[in-house]
């Protein structure tokens, strides 16, 4: 081994190849929770989410659309709240997530963040969000803007969540929905069916390995857990007989 005195090398796991090919992947319907930031009567981001939505299920997969409204502001009461508690379990229940926002004075939107507040790093041994795909879209009144995005990208690092490459961006979104609340032809629209094709695709490669994914050095350091192989090596050591 390289010389690494800062590194202990009993935690250090090995790429187990096999462990990235899944024997008998899952075979129900990708589920995926998608969240939105405004509460107006017509949000576009509530729009552009229930259109999402229609892609994904034409796509297979199972959706669930959290309504924010009654949603509390983090820290005004505690997490036994029906609506923190109903955005919690979906959260566990999803593979992937999709997260619209508005964008308000160059960032996201209260109603936005105030759900990912909600959702904790982990809940007793839980994760709610760690290895789950995502994917990131933002409607704008004006011109086309990425600072929504950019910040959700943010918080979804944060979250530990694995973002996939493409994303939407609506300008103008008044524009962009008919009369009965439809999203129209167009190349945003064309965008929207390319994040939600590439989300699935991720959802799909990564939801039968995402444990081994987000496992790290850091953390089987921190609680002692020490990798299989080396714990293998470390037992079949034991049987060695020294010479004489």
């Amino acid at each position: 081994m390289a010389d690494l005195p800062a590194l202990d090398p009993k935690f250090l796991a090995k790429v187990d190849l096999g462990r990235l090919e899944v024997a008998e992947p899952a075979r129900h319907p990708p589920r995926i929770l998608l969240l939105y930031g405004s509460l107006r009567e017509r949000s576009f981001s509530r729009l552009l989410v229930e259109e999402a939505a229609r892609i994904l299920q034409v796509l297979g997969c199972e959706t669930r659309i959290f309504d924010p409204r009654d949603l509390p502001l983090p820290d005004a009461t505690g997490p036994e709240h029906p609506k923190v508690q109903e955005l919690r379990a979906l959260s566990q229940w999803s593979e992937g997530q999709v997260w619209c926002s508005p964008e308000r004075h160059g960032a996201i939107s209260g109603i936005m963040k105030a759900q990912i507040d909600w959702i904790p790093l982990e809940i007793g041994s839980v994760r709610p969000t760690q290895g789950k795909t995502l994917a990131v879209m933002q409607v704008s009144g004006g011109s086309q803007s990425f600072n929504a995005v950019n910040t959700l990208r943010l918080l979804g690092r944060w979250m530990r969540m694995i973002t996939i490459p493409n994303q939407s961006s609506v300008a103008m979104a008044y524009r962009e929905f008919d009369e009965h609340d439809r999203m129209k032809p167009s190349s945003y629209y064309d965008r929207v069916v390319d994040v939600m094709e590439e989300l699935v695709k991720f959802t799909l490669l990564t939801r039968d390995r995402a444990d081994y994914l987000v496992d790290r050095y850091s953390e089987r350091k921190a609680h002692g857990r020490i990798p299989e192989h080396v714990a293998l090596a470390a037992e079949a050591m034991k049987h060695e007989v020294a010479p004489a």
